[in-house]
């Protein structure tokens, strides 16, 4: 059954600034996420359905889960381990690699524990951004450049195809991807959407090989099946959705982050939910999150560099 607009509801009313990266955590049965604009770590917990939130100490790109627990949080310009949602993140030390005007934003990790994370300039005015690889030895490169605002990322159930969104291009890109070697060649494009404000933001990929990828500004969530066909739109009572996941006990919730920063206050009279997360039941099945594995453990590598 098509997902309608009274299927979504209002799961948590975070009133986030800026909220991103939703990540289902499958051990705690609980759902993470951070606010950019407003510094800080949420985090929803299905057994009982509490919200808590922790201060963060300077804007987040995004999160991933850490093998052996804690978060993997990538800043604007470096990566950092958060063993406690209440502890002071620990910075890590990034082999040869060196900032110019770029800036990281959103990120995940493939099915070998290594993280994918895009950049842009700072200023939003040239298409430097690229996207990275960081491998467990904490070596980072750059797989591919020449992008405006990078954004979702997500592979096939398979592993062949890697998704790459760019907001500016209006562009969900795809890769042949070879898993074993980590390697994303022969770039084209997915989908290419209308020009106008916003674009594709976040998103992620179900067992079927839909992409569901959220519209910022647009107000909904799309769903492509894998030959790049319009499935499924899910019309959102809020105007800017960032991100999605798809999690819960049966992996078949769609979570939906969304944002208030921008909206004037006559819009949010009809948009009281804006900088919510929401959610809905789907048909299709998620698949689970990798979590960021290191060669060895971190605390250990960083004493010895």
């Amino acid at each position: 059954m098509m997902p309608t607009s009274h299927s979504v509801r209002l799961l948590v009313d975070a009133r986030n600034s800026l909220g991103e990266s939703p990540l289902w955590c499958p051990r705690s049965q609980a759902l993470w996420w951070i606010d950019v604009q407003q510094p800080s770590l949420w985090q929803w917990d299905h057994a009982t359905g509490a919200t808590k939130t922790w201060p963060l100490p300077k804007p987040p790109g995004n999160i991933s889960l850490l093998e052996g627990g804690g978060l993997l949080v990538a800043y604007r310009k470096g990566l950092a381990v958060l063993r406690e949602p209440d502890m002071h993140p620990e910075p890590l030390r990034l082999g040869e690699f060196e900032f110019g005007d770029e800036r990281f934003n959103d990120g995940k990790v493939d099915r070998l524990g290594r993280l994918w994370v895009g950049s842009f300039d700072r200023s939003l005015e040239r298409e430097t951004g690229r996207l990275y690889r960081a491998d467990a030895s904490m070596s980072i490169r750059a797989v591919d450049t020449g992008f405006g605002l990078s954004n979702g990322i997500g592979w096939s159930s398979d592993s062949s195809t890697l998704y790459f969104a760019d907001t500016h291009a209006q562009c969900i890109y795809r890769y042949a991807f070879d898993l074993k070697s980590g390697e994303a060649c022969d770039r084209d494009v997915f989908v290419e959407f209308r020009p106008g404000p916003g674009g594709p933001d976040g998103l992620t990929v179900d067992a079927e090989g839909g992409v569901w990828c959220a519209l910022f500004d647009r107000g909904r969530v799309d769903r492509y099946s894998a030959d790049g066909t319009l499935d499924l739109s899910v019309e959102l009572p809020v105007s800017r959705p960032t991100s999605c996941t798809i999690g819960g006990p049966r992996m078949r919730t769609l979570f939906i982050t969304t944002a208030r920063m921008g909206i004037d206050e006559e819009a949010l009279t009809t948009q009281s939910g804006a900088g919510g997360v929401f959610c809905l039941e789907i048909g299709q099945r998620g698949l689970l999150g990798q979590p960021f594995a290191p060669s060895t453990d971190l605390s250990a590598r960083q004493a010895r560099q």
